[in-house]
C-alpha cells in the first residue's frame, strides 16, 4: 500500500520540492509569466492568492491507497518553460517515484476538456486516455468543467520511461544532471 511523504526529486534539470511559503516570491513571478491566472480554464493564482495556494496546494492528489492509485496534477508552467523539457523531466521525476518507489499500480491524470494544449501533453507522456467525466468540476468563473481522464498502468510504465528518457536525450538533458 502506498504512503507518500515529502520528498525532493531532481534531475534532468529541474528540481521538484515540497511547496512551501519560501517558494512564494518564485511561484508569483512564475505566474506572472504569461499572465496565467488570466486563463479561465487553469487553478493558477493570481499573485495576491499565491499564499493561500501555497497553503492548499498538491501534486499528487486524489490518492487511493487500498488500490496503489495516485493521481498527478495541478502542473503548470511559467510561459517560458511552457513546450521546454521541463514537463517531460518533471513527469519522468514524479512517475518514476511513484512507480519504482512508492510500488503504485496506476497514475492518472485529468484535465479540462477544453484545455487541448494539456491534452495533447498527457498523451504525449505515453498516458492514455480512459474517458470523460461529464459535468465534473467547477471552474474558477463558475461553469462547470468536463474532465478528460488519463492514466499508466505500471505494466506500462517501462515503455513511458523508456519514451521520456528518449525525449530528453533529444533535448540534450537525459542526464541527473543540468541541461
Amino acid at each position: 500500500m502506498i504512503a507518500l511523504n515529502p520528498v525532493t526529486l531532481e534531475g534532468h534539470g529541474v528540481r521538484l520540492e515540497p511547496l512551501t511559503p519560501a517558494h512564494h516570491e518564485g511561484l508569483a513571478a512564475a505566474a506572472a509569466d504569461g499572465r496565467l491566472w488570466e486563463l479561465w480554464f487553469t487553478s493558477v493564482p493570481e499573485p495576491e492568492r499565491t499564499g493561500a495556494y501555497i497553503a492548499g496546494s498538491t501534486r499528487y492528489h486524489d490518492i487511493a491507497p487500498a488500490i496503489d492509485r495516485v493521481e498527478i496534477g495541478y502542473t503548470w508552467y511559467a510561459a517560458r518553460w511552457q513546450r521546454s523539457h521541463v514537463n517531460t523531466a518533471c513527469k519522468l521525476l514524479l512517475l518514476a517515484h511513484v512507480f519504482e518507489t512508492l510500488g503504485c499500480r496506476v497514475v492518472g491524470f485529468r484535465t479540462d476538456n477544453i484545455n487541448v494544449a494539456s491534452q495533447r501533453a498527457i498523451a504525449a507522456l505515453g498516458a492514455l486516455k480512459d474517458g470523460i467525466l461529464r459535468h465534473h468540476q467547477a471552474r474558477r468563473d463558475g461553469t462547470v468543467r468536463d474532465s478528460v481522464r488519463y492514466s499508466i498502468l505500471a505494466a506500462e510504465w517501462p515503455a513511458v520511461k523508456q519514451r521520456l528518457t528518449a525525449r530528453l536525450a533529444r533535448h540534450g538533458t537525459a542526464r541527473s544532471g543540468t541541461p
